[in-house]
């Protein structure tokens, strides 16, 4: 807020320059570390699916016009949430992806 230094009005007040501050630690929170990323994608590789992320890979592969639909119910019954079934579904569909990817090179 640029002060004009007039004592009324919408920006009254002393003539000051605004200060850059410092980005506080609360705001890098939930971002995903290279060193988290390398162990789960070890661990994915290691262990593979658990037995409903298989399902819900074997709705995707047979598809259908409601195959993302019936997905996201299946993830929200198993997961609980919302986001925890959108994210899931879009996780098991890049697997997928990954998969045929490979398949095709090979």
């Amino acid at each position: 807020m640029a002060r004009n230094g007039i004592a009324k009005g919408k920006n009254s007040g002393h003539v000051t320059e605004q200060r850059e501050r410092a980005v506080r630690p609360s705001r890098s929170k939930g971002k995903l570390g290279k060193r988290t990323a390398l162990c789960r994608e070890i661990a994915r590789e290691v262990a593979g699916l658990s037995p409903y992320e298989r399902r819900i890979l074997d709705m995707i592969k047979t598809g259908g016009s409601s195959a993302d639909k019936r997905v996201y119910k299946y993830a929200k019954r198993r997961l609980g949430s919302h986001k925890r079934a959108v994210a899931k579904r879009e996780d098991i569909k890049a697997v997928n992806s990954k998969m045929r990817a490979k398949q095709a090179g090979a």
